[in-house]
Formats: C-alpha cells, sequence, structure tokens
C-alpha cells in the first residue's frame, strides 16, 4: 500500500511550519526542572506543529525501575503536541548495569513498548496524531516503535537504532560470562531481529517517501561516523548506514538523520553527498531544544535553528 504525499490542495500544502527536535532529556533528576522549561518555551512556540525526541528519557545511573519510568512518560504527557518519541539505551539495553538496577534489557524493552506506546497507530502527547507503523506489517509486529508519518512534502520516521553499539555491548551487569567472543545468545538475537526490522523499515520508508521532497529519520544512536566501517565500535551500526547511504542517494533527496546520544549539538554532513545532514540534539546538562523550519518552496526545504533556553545556561 502507498500513501502518497499529495493529500491536500496545493496552496494549503505550500505553506511552511515547524517541529521541535529534543533528545537525552531530561537526564537524571537535577535536569527535570530545566526540562520543564524547555516544555514551556515548545508548548509557548505556536508556529511548532509536533515533537520528535530521540529517546534517552533518564539517565544511565537512574534506576531502570517501573515508576521511574512510567513517570517520565507521564512527564512528556505535558505537551501540549503530538510527541513522537524512539526508544533510548538507557531506558532497556544498558538496564543491566548495576546503577540501573540490574535488569534483563529483554524484559525492559517490552515494558517501554507497553508504556509509551500504548496505541500503536496513534502519537502520544497532549494532541493525538496518526502515524503508520511498522507493527502494520506481517512479521514485525514487535516494533511498534517504528513509526512513519507526512507532513506536506516531507517524510517524518523513526527507527529503533540505539546507543551502546546498538545494544552489542554485553550485558554483563547481569552475565559476566556475557562478552563480545562468547556472546548470550537471546542479546545476539534481539539485535539480529531488531536489525533485520531496521532495514527493512529503511526500504519500507523511502518507498513510502517516493513523492516527497524531504525525508527527515530520527533515531536515539550516535552511529560513530567518526569511525571507519568493519570498526568494532561501530559493528552496530554498519549495516544500517551501508543501506542508509544508498537509499540517500539513490532517492537524490534531502535527508536529515536527527539523533542524540552524544549530548552535544552537531550539523555536519559525514556521507559524500550534499543532501544528507546528521543533526545531533542538545542532551543531558545542556537542556535546550532545536526548531526546524520546513519550506516545501524552498532549495533548501529544512532550516535548522537552535533554541537556548537562557534559564537553562549554567
Amino acid at each position: 500500500m502507498r500513501f502518497g504525499c499529495f493529500l491536500i490542495g496545493l496552496a494549503a500544502y505550500a505553506q511552511p511550519f515547524s517541529f521541535a527536535f529534543i533528545g537525552d532529556m531530561p537526564y537524571g533528576p537535577e535536569s527535570l526542572v530545566p526540562f520543564e522549561r524547555v516544555m514551556a518555551e515548545i508548548n509557548g512556540d505556536k508556529d511548532v506543529r509536533f515533537v520528535l525526541h530521540a529517546g534517552d528519557v533518564k539517565a544511565g545511573s537512574e534506576r531502570c525501575d517501573d515508576a521511574l519510568i512510567k513517570s517520565r512518560f507521564v512527564q512528556l504527557q505535558k505537551f501540549r503536541l503530538p510527541l513522537v518519541y524512539t526508544p533510548g539505551d538507557n531506558e532497556w539495553t544498558d538496564c543491566h548495569r548495576a546503577a540501573a538496577g540490574v535488569f534483563n534489557p529483554i524484559e525492559r524493552l517490552a515494558f517501554v513498548r507497553k508504556t509509551f506506546f500504548p496505541d500503536p497507530d496513534s502519537t502520544t502527547g497532549g494532541t493525538k496524531m496518526r502515524v503508520i507503523g511498522q507493527s502494520r506489517i506481517p512479521g514485525f509486529g514487535d516494533y511498534v516503535e517504528n513509526v512513519w508519518f507526512k507532513q506536506r512534502q516531507v517524510m517524518f520516521a523513526t527507527v529503533h537504532v540505539v546507543g551502546s553499539n546498538n545494544g552489542l555491548e554485553p550485558w554483563s551487569g547481569i552475565d559476566p560470562a556475557d562478552t563480545a567472543a562468547t556472546p548470550r545468545a537471546d542479546r545476539l538475537a534481539e539485535f539480529t531481529a531488531r536489525q533485520a526490522a531496521a532495514l527493512a523499515w529503511l526500504d519500507e520508508i523511502f518507498k513510502q517517501a517516493s513523492d516527497c521532497r524531504g525525508v527527515f529519520l530520527v533515531m536515539q544512536a550516535d552511529p560513530r561516523f567518526d569511525r571507519m566501517p568493519g570498526d568494532p565500535m561501530r559493528a552496530g551500526f554498519d549495516a544500517f548506514l551501508a543501506k542508509l547511504q544508498a537509499l540517500v542517494v539513490a532517492s537524490g533527496k534531502t535527508v536529515i538523520l536527527a539523533q542524540g546520544d552524544s549530548h552535544v549539538l552537531i550539523i555536519d554532513q559525514p556521507f559524500p553527498t550534499v543532501r544528507f545532514t546528521r543533526l545531533q540534539a542538545f542532551g543531558e546538562d545542556k537542556v535546550h531544544w532545536v526548531k526546524i523550519r520546513v519550506d516545501p518552496k524552498a532549495s533548501n526545504i529544512f532550516t535548522i535553528l537552535p533554541r537556548i533556553v537562557s534559564a537553562n545556561v549554567k
């Protein structure tokens, strides 16, 4: 089934709009109040239509228990707008660590999915918006977190790719015998299945975006563009990056990959094509946000506008 970008009148379709992008926040109890200020600014911006969150709604040192994860979900519902979220490693992959409570990451992932995706066909947030999920596709029913939607001439989509080498880092907190050389079968199986889902989802996103001008992808991980393919430090990202680069080149579209994970605002072009941009969110103690303006008539469809919350500047 194909869903076209051109679904409403051409005059309305040409109007610019904006949305908000954030990640890696709130990051620990000390960032809860600063994050409230970020939410207040976004809620007060009349141009912003929806919010995209790149995951990590808790610090890695915070416990991954039910109450904390639920509390962060509840806090995020204070956005008056549709909220689109993709899971971060701090919510599940890294929960095996002692500081995080020594949880089984697969069990935590199931809880995150249940909590943050109560309706796979809709966003959360104060205003709901319909989305198309990978869970609709036979064989991918678990992947409620992978969704896409379209606004004007742009495809927006989330892909579940997380830090800690996309889940390849051993779960040593619950199993000291789990190593890169001797991986736990369940950890490796989860990675293999989720990577296959991500690669299939990329194909679906670009197929559905065939009549769109731009693609805006959101994931949590810093995929280590700074390292060469084949480096063990980016083994969990190699297949994803190779697939993404091929699709970007073949499509000829303007593509932004928006990520979190490393907590410093980055805007760069790590692929050898002028049409691809990597945008890394503010995060951790840098509690600010990014506003992206979309102008369907402009040659450069996306304009990235960092927004510094003055009260959060240390």
